[in-house]
């Protein structure tokens, strides 16, 4: 368990918290691609505590999928106009920017006022407004925006912010809870045999042989090996990507492809899961895809919810599957992690064997937490192309028990190659 002190570090993310520190060090998805169509009205968002607008103007986007190019054409401000507080989000796409309908001030994307029409002819006072505004970049259908210090880290070159875009399919998740215990349930071993079982009777799990993560350049590398009969074992590797993302089961089988969820703060109490699945080798079918999300409604929050009580079906639990709440993971995921409370109390918990993952990343974050406290950037932060690289592996394949499990997701990685 943690103490108060200990649990409030790893979860309020908001300006000049630690946490939020930490996070505001690295890109972090503000938005879908498609929420910010060409030509589409400005978009208000709330990330990491702070209300924000994000628009598009005419001009150069990178190379999609690489995070590459010239410049971008999105701006990401304060919500609020620096003259006299407007919402900006209700402003004017022209001249090169957004122009607030309160008094006319025009900005652009970086912040800056080239136009004040209530000042007298020759006024340099918009000289001297510079609003609130942090880079963006769309990449991989996501926007992605920098909220930290000083020059921007390179995006990280995870294989599916890089595959080809019919290769990959995304959405996002609205969650009422914070980001931690969100995150943590991807690390969470047990939970798949229990909450996602599709049978109305529990039956005993394999038993593990051992638990195990292991450190990498962007995380952690969790293991879970299961006793299956006295020749075979299956291997499950999922990872910890720092600081709010797992890579999960995507579908496909490890060799395939895999899936991330990105578990970004809205604020303390609330966050986005930003869904991305991809398929190393050929296209994903995006109406298949969007079928496995058809509880989403197009809000992006799912229907059933915390509001009716996730129309938990109690026939359904005799007949059809364990936990009553039907087939959709992130519906079943949200049940429980929305229902530990807005921020879960880690002062009660009783962590067991199979929860290593967990104590691993909290472990991690914290020694993160430090880094940015005492001037170094924190793991997974990337300056250099040439270390932009990540070895990330997820499987869930049997294997000879005699077999070494920790080094066979070098396998994974030259089936890839």
């Amino acid at each position: 368990m943690l103490t108060q002190e200990e649990n409030e570090l790893l979860t309020r993310t908001g300006p000049g918290t630690p946490c939020g520190d930490l996070m505001r060090r690295y890109w972090q998805p503000v938005a879908l691609a498609e929420e910010l169509p060409v030509g589409g009205a400005p978009l208000p968002v709330r990330l990491l505590g702070e209300d924000l607008v994000l628009f598009r103007t005419p001009g150069t986007s990178p190379l999609e999928g690489r995070g590459e190019g010239e410049g971008s054409n999105i701006g990401c401000l304060a919500i609020h106009c620096s003259h006299r507080g407007a919402d900006l989000s209700y402003g004017r796409l022209e001249d090169g920017g957004l122009r607030c309908i309160y008094h006319g001030w025009l900005y652009d994307i970086h912040g800056r006022c080239l136009e004040q029409p209530g000042e007298p002819a020759g006024s340099s006072f918009h000289e001297k407004i510079r609003h609130i505004a942090y880079p963006c970049q769309e990449v991989a259908g996501l926007i992605l925006a920098y909220l930290g210090p000083g020059e921007p880290p390179l995006i990280p070159g995870f294989d599916p912010l890089r595959a080809p875009d019919d290769h990959r399919f995304n959405t996002k998740v609205f969650r009422e809870c914070n980001y931690l215990q969100g995150n943590e349930g991807n690390m969470d071993a047990v939970h798949s045999a229990f909450l996602h079982w599709q049978h109305p009777r529990w039956r005993s799990p394999a038993g593990f042989d051992a638990v195990d993560s292991e450190p990498t350049n962007y995380g952690l590398r969790n293991y879970w090996i299961q006793h299956l009969s006295p020749e075979r074992s299956r291997v499950h590797i999922n990872n910890f990507l720092m600081p709010n993302l797992s890579a999960i089961g995507g579908g496909v089988p490890g060799r395939e492809g895999f899936g991330l969820n990105w578990h970004v703060p809205i604020d303390d109490t609330h966050h986005w899961v930003y869904v991305i699945n991809f398929h190393y080798h050929e296209p994903i079918d995006s109406e298949s895809r969007r079928t496995n999300h058809a509880e989403l409604g197009l809000d992006y929050r799912i229907v059933r919810n915390r509001a009716n009580r996730y129309q938990q079906d109690r026939e359904q639990m005799k007949t059809t599957n364990f936990a009553g709440l039907g087939t959709y993971y992130y519906l079943q995921d949200g049940c429980v992690t929305e229902g530990a409370g807005p921020t879960q109390d880690r002062t009660h918990e009783n962590l067991g064997f199979g929860d290593a993952a967990i104590k691993a990343g909290r472990q991690m974050l914290r020694e993160a937490i430090a880094d940015v406290q005492e001037g170094r950037d924190p793991l997974g932060v990337v300056r250099d192309p040439t270390e932009n690289h990540f070895e990330v592996v997820m499987t869930w394949e049997e294997i000879p028990r005699d077999r070494s499990w920790r080094g066979y997701w070098r396998d994974q990685v030259g089936a890839n190659a």
